[in-house]
């Protein structure tokens, strides 16, 4: 009896994906050599170990753009992150791309992201500005490469050259190599250019629903919106009488013009430039995934709109600086005052110093253990 084998899952992977396509057969391989699975490609091993470790489980609780005790019904990072993947599987299996290699890339994308979102992030960028600065992707990189501790033998999680190089590639040219193995010349992968553009349609549209679910964003303003009007013509009926269910329909409408754009785009760009090969897409001089500038320019008016109406709405600015300030707060205390930190950081302490253990341990942080630990410090009150 045949099984689905290494093997057997290689030859499909060089029967059915396109030219251009990453294969698990000629990965540059992982920086620890390890033996191949018996029954899973290299890349699938990759989207197991990501699912498997701690980082991933903590985005269940770090913010979107709604802290997460805020309510139960939106976003955080986790179900970002799983609209990311689902996404980024769409467009893979319609461009005959390696669709494990894509999802991999989609689930380790936000691991270093620090508790509170985007604010968290700039706020870390601030207090470390004479250090290096902060910039998720690196710590992304960090979390899979050393921060993980599974494996008896190696530090991280020794995942692929293929998976690391999207997740240091991720949102624009790498002009920041955290070391000489990710070739800043090179063009990553379709499979991690697609995430660009994946990541992009999941938070836009989520971060829509979610504003237009909380009341923070006014639906006759969203309405009004190219994209949603060009969303409503192609709906093609009428909307139903209730606001929240006629959002939803013309979310997922939106979602669907997106990736549909993307896909016939992104051929459109390949066949031009006779892309015939994966070497042809590293050595290409620009990003082949792409919009069409139509949808483009409407699609950059819904993010404009989103950071002036949502982003920056007073109460998502409230919630801001609070979030800011339990940020640095934690910061200086830590840094002032190393003896606070947990005991199981003093020995990260010795080995990397004190600013990066402190970086660390808050960029993993969740948004809930981030304000009881900031509580446990500050206020007088509760115990420690």
């Amino acid at each position: 009896m045949k099984l689905a084998d290494r093997e057997y899952l290689q030859n499909i992977e060089d029967r059915n994906l396109a030219p251009y396509a990453a294969r698990s057969s000629e990965t540059r391989g992982r920086e620890h050599p390890e033996p191949g699975h018996v029954y899973r490609t290299e890349y699938q091993r990759d989207r197991e170990r990501i699912i498997h470790c701690r980082a991933f489980r903590r985005l269940e609780y770090k913010t979107q753009v709604f802290i997460n005790h805020e309510g139960d019904h939106y976003r955080t990072r986790l179900t970002h992150t799983m609209e990311v993947a689902q996404i980024s599987r769409a467009i893979s299996r319609a461009l005959l791309l390696n669709e494990d290699l894509a999802e991999s890339i989609a689930l380790a994308h936000d691991l270093g992201h620090t508790p509170f979102g985007h604010v968290g992030e700039r706020e870390l960028n601030r207090l470390l500005k004479d250090y290096g600065g902060f910039e998720h992707n690196r710590q992304s990189l960090r979390v899979v490469e050393v921060l993980e501790k599974r494996y008896r033998d190696f530090e991280g999680l020794n995942l692929t050259w293929e998976t690391r190089e999207g997740i240091i590639k991720h949102s624009g040219p790498y002009d920041r190599p955290e070391k000489d193995g990710f070739k800043p010349e090179e063009q990553p992968s379709l499979e991690a250019q697609i995430i660009d553009l994946a990541d992009e349609i999941a938070y836009n549209n989520h971060d829509l629903d979610d504003g237009i679910t909380s009341g923070l964003l006014n639906f006759n303003e969203v309405s009004r919106l190219a994209i949603w009007e060009h969303a409503a013509e192609i709906y093609g009926r009428p909307l139903p009488d209730s606001r929240k269910s006629s959002a939803r329909e013309i979310i997922r409408t939106i979602i669907n013009i997106l990736v549909t754009d993307l896909i016939n785009t992104t051929i459109s760009k390949l066949e031009q430039l006779s892309i015939g090969s994966y070497n042809d897409v590293k050595s290409c001089g620009s990003r082949l995934a792409s919009f069409s500038p139509e949808i483009t320019g409407i699609n950059n008016e819904l993010k404009t709109f989103l950071r002036e109406k949502l982003y920056h709405h007073y109460k998502v600015t409230r919630m801001s600086l609070k979030s800011q300030r339990v940020i640095s707060e934690l910061f200086h205390i830590y840094t002032e005052h190393p003896d606070t930190l947990p005991d199981r950081h003093r020995e990260e302490v010795e080995k990397n110093g004190v600013i990066r253990t402190v970086t660390d341990f808050i960029a993993g942080m969740t948004d809930r253990f981030a304000i009881e630990e900031h509580s446990k410090l500050t206020d007088p009150f509760l115990r420690v």
